[in-house]
């Protein structure tokens, strides 16, 4: 079976890959060139071996090339293992690779997955909502405190209940029940699941927003999207990552930090802090 790619036909694959992953999603501009960049110079190192043809272990043997010769940060290396892992994903789900092994990390210890070196503390994520419960608390702008409720109940879905921004995109205003306190959820593969918002607090915040939803309605055609944007329009991914973004800078956390990499950290206090927010 021919688990390989050849080089000659990395350019298209690479703007397939950009073009589902990254400008359909509607990241930005430095994440696609980044992406782009990534898997360019993976390519051009296999071909520079002696070997035109991408495959896990090529990606396994340019990963290890990258920490041990080229000395990249660990950071550096897991990000860049991260986009290979999804590349490799892309190609066999388009025929290219059938049968293509998931490929590890070479820095990683035995049975670990993800390295989690940009997973905030137990301080760094009290220090993320504080920012953002002051930020609501200090402005006297009326629509600008609805866009910071909106803001606020996203990232609380996002890291207590942990959603993925694809699912958040998905709700609508008819996905929460006001009175159960019951989300429904749409996930991967139009699986769906209940969730209860356990916190008091959050349900109110919730209650408040869509109660505050009309004022963002601009297009019958959006009008049952719970997150909308100020212009009555869907939230894109970009958009909320920059929501994030924006309470990260604001709580002075300087981790490279990314949504996912937060829902890591909150497992790691999920016990704890449920308890908190139900008392």
């Amino acid at each position: 079976m021919n688990t390989s790619l050849l080089y000659e036909d990395s350019h298209d694959t690479i703007q397939g890959f950009v073009t589902s992953q990254v400008l359909k999603r509607g990241l930005d501009g430095r994440t696609e060139k980044a992406y782009r960049l990534d898997l360019e110079h993976l390519h051009d190192w296999i071909r520079d071996q002696g070997n035109g043809r991408v495959d896990a272990n090529g990606v396994e043997k340019y990963l290890d090339y990258l920490q041990k010769e080229r000395k990249l940060k660990y950071s550096t290396v897991t990000r860049k293992y991260r986009v290979f892992r999804y590349y490799l994903e892309y190609l066999e789900g388009q025929g290219h690779l059938p049968g293509c092994r998931p490929i590890s990390c070479p820095i990683m210890a035995d049975g670990e997955t993800e390295k989690v070196d940009n997973e905030l503390s137990r301080v760094e994520v009290d220090s993320f909502f504080m920012a953002l419960n002051r930020e609501y608390e200090n402005l006297d702008n009326e629509f600008r405190r609805r866009v910071c409720l909106r803001d606020s109940v996203m990232m609380e879905l996002l890291f207590y209940h942990g959603m993925e921004i694809s699912e958040l995109l998905r709700l609508e205003v008819s996905d929460y029940n006001l009175k159960t306190g019951v989300l429904n959820i749409r996930g991967k593969r139009e699986k769906e699941r209940a969730e209860y918002l356990f916190s008091r607090e959050l349900r109110q915040k919730m209650e408040r927003w869509i109660g505050e939803h009309d004022y963002f309605e601009r297009d019958n055609e959006f009008r049952n999207v719970l997150f909308l944007s100020k212009i009555g329009k869907p939230l894109s991914m970009k958009m909320v990552i920059l929501v994030f973004d924006k309470y990260k800078g604001i709580a002075g956390i300087e981790k490279e930090s990314t949504p996912k990499d937060l829902k890591r950290s909150m497992k790691r206090y999920a016990k704890e802090m449920m308890v908190e927010r139900c008392s």
